[in-house]
């Protein structure tokens, strides 16, 4: 650990001491490339994996990958609930966990995600902060995305965040981003039909139904409702204003002829 009163210098940092007109010391930082033994520079994350600079960001909210760090808070969020004890919204049973099993898993799921991604199946899982705050993840999925241009959504909030509007925007944000700047078709949603919170905002976004859907729960039969958000419905619906900053980098992890 570095003496008090002594300047620590890293293989990422460089410091420089300057002394301002009133004698006081200033401190400036200035941002430096690693340099392996070789004498090459190393490459940051985001040459490799530019979705890591991916940001979505409406009035209230900021999406976007987080790091290791704000997925630990996210699992922490996770772990405090994200719904009623008598409440079921997912087929998976995750949420039934106990608090420590369910923030590993979000934290797992997420790591998971990543390491799997594909042109051709994908699923981006991004972080929701609200004035900085974690309080929630979304997920936009896409399977054959290059030739079928659909996608899925997925989310879930902190229950104490819940009530708020939050869900709607940050659904919002993601149809934002599939459908403005990855020119999706169609955004599709499988809902529970007792979970009148998802079913809510996909109304107020414009989905329409689209059938039903049966999965086996617990050893019985669940059903729901198959919902659908064309192009031409998202386009008719109130706009959110969103703006996404480093997307371009991204466009071959979704769509490889952009590379």
């Amino acid at each position: 650990m570095p003496e008090r009163g002594r300047l620590a210098v890293t293989g990422t940092e460089k410091f420089e001491w300057t002394c301002g007109t009133s004698a006081e010391l200033r401190l400036s930082r200035s941002l430096a490339r690693p340099v392996l033994g070789n004498g090459y520079p190393a490459e940051v994350l985001t040459d490799h994996w530019p979705l890591a600079a991916l940001r979505l960001q409406t009035p209230r909210l900021e999406l976007r990958p987080p790091d290791d760090e704000e997925l630990a808070a996210l699992a922490d969020v996770a772990a405090k609930g994200i719904h009623l004890p008598d409440q079921r919204p997912f087929l998976t049973p995750w949420t039934h966990l106990q608090p420590r099993e369910r923030a590993l898993y979000v934290i797992q799921q997420h790591w998971l995600t990543r390491g799997q991604w594909r042109p051709e199946a994908w699923s981006l899982g991004l972080g929701v902060f609200h004035d900085g705050q974690p309080i929630g993840m979304v997920s936009l999925r896409g399977h054959d995305f290059p030739i079928l241009r659909e996608v899925k959504t997925g989310s879930w909030l902190g229950l104490d965040f819940h009530g708020k509007g939050f869900g709607t925007e940050a659904r919002a944000t993601l149809l934002h981003l599939a459908f403005a700047e990855l020119g999706a078709v169609a955004a599709l949603s499988e809902v529970f039909q007792d979970n009148a919170a998802s079913q809510g905002v996909s109304r107020k976004l414009g989905y329409r139904p689209d059938g039903l859907s049966r999965d086996v729960l617990d050893g019985g039969v669940v059903v729901s409702d198959r919902l659908r958000l064309t192009r031409e419905n998202w386009e008719q619906s109130q706009q959110l204003p969103v703006t996404v900053t480093g997307l371009e980098p991204c466009r071959r992890f979704f769509l490889p002829e952009s590379g």
